[in-house]
């Protein structure tokens, strides 16, 4: 025994401190080097904590095979964005009865929008859940699944990260082989 903790026994400070030094960032580096290639392969190793997990990875599939209205209401509430402050600069050209009732559209265009991306997620989470449950009868569903559901379908497909593994209408298959 007094063999074997003696083998153990090892300096709190290393002799070397630049090249521990140097090793723990070779290390860490690496880490990040994997974790980076993992989110573009989508190996599921390497993928950070919150991507990891087959009931995960059915959601992001599922998201990723299907077109939403979600992609594209960020360009679209940053037009109205950029709408606003360009209705806010010719208020007085446009006269005021006109330029208000086209920053009250505006407004409503935007929230109308966000509105409607949260309905489409909702039906798209109820769907989601059902075939989850087909699919991993006694696996539970990890918590915030849902807004890993809502935040991927806000995103454009090429911005999403991990980067989708399957094509458009490439559903995952819902009854296990």
């Amino acid at each position: 025994r007094k063999a074997a903790e003696a083998a153990r026994i090892r300096p709190l400070v290393p002799k070397d401190r630049k090249e521990a030094k140097r090793a723990a960032r070779a290390a860490r580096n690496a880490r990040f080097d994997a974790e980076q290639r993992a989110m573009i392969t989508g190996e599921e190793k390497y993928l950070p904590a919150r991507d990891k997990g087959r009931v995960r990875r059915f959601v992001r599939d599922w998201v990723d095979a299907r077109w939403s209205f979600g992609e594209f209401v960020m360009p679209l509430i940053l037009l109205s964005l950029l709408l606003l402050m360009v209705l806010t600069l010719f208020a007085d050209r446009l006269g005021l009865q006109t330029a208000s009732a086209l920053l009250i559209g505006s407004t409503i265009l935007m929230y109308g929008s966000f509105a409607v991306v949260i309905l489409e997620a909702v039906i798209v989470w109820r769907k989601i859940r059902k075939h989850l449950a087909e699919r991993y009868p006694g696996d539970e569903i990890p918590r915030a699944t849902w807004y890993y559901c809502f935040s991927r379908m806000l995103f454009l497909r090429r911005w999403r990260s991990p980067r989708p593994q399957v094509a458009r209408g490439e559903f995952p298959k819902t009854k296990k082989k």
